[in-house]
């Protein structure tokens, strides 16, 4: 009775080649990627933040969870939504999450200073790989919600 499905409630992705584009970024720079120099507790919190913000329900989901078998304690995971107001986060993380707010909601004025802050902390590669791991995860969460993809207890 309590066991979470997924239910497609609008379109099947797969029935396009712009999901193969996906994939590929998907090997490159989501969850499972296997070469990533980003820590994988910072890119999982980059993920999981991205999906909260667009409200993927999927996305968070799967992120969340993810997180908690990657070793990321619950009560930061569950307070990925006020990471600017709380002291689970490090300072570095906090750089990372306010640059991936910015570029996630694409409407901040000066974003330069997003990018001045996360250059304290990250060189050039870093930084390309952040950007990489958040449009990656950006491009995710609207193909799921485009697609419906949609939670339910069975």
């Amino acid at each position: 009775m309590n066991t979470l499905k997924f239910k497609n409630k609008r379109f099947n992705p797969e029935n396009s080649a712009f999901m193969d584009i996906a994939k590929q970024m998907a090997e490159a720079f989501g969850y499972t990627a296997k070469n990533l120099i980003t820590d994988a507790k910072l890119a999982q919190l980059l993920r999981l933040r991205v999906a909260q913000k667009n409200e993927c329900a999927y996305c968070v989901v799967l992120h969340a969870k993810t997180a908690r078998e990657i070793g990321i304690p619950e009560v930061k995971v569950d307070n990925i939504s006020s990471w600017y107001n709380s002291e689970l986060f490090t300072t570095k993380e906090k750089a990372a999450l306010a640059y991936c707010d910015a570029l996630t909601d694409g409407k901040e004025v000066g974003f330069q200073k997003f990018h001045h802050v996360l250059s304290q902390y990250f060189s050039e590669s870093e930084i390309s790989e952040i950007v990489g791991i958040i449009i990656n995860m950006n491009l995710w969460t609207r193909l799921k919600l485009a697609q419906g993809q949609t939670p339910y207890f069975e």
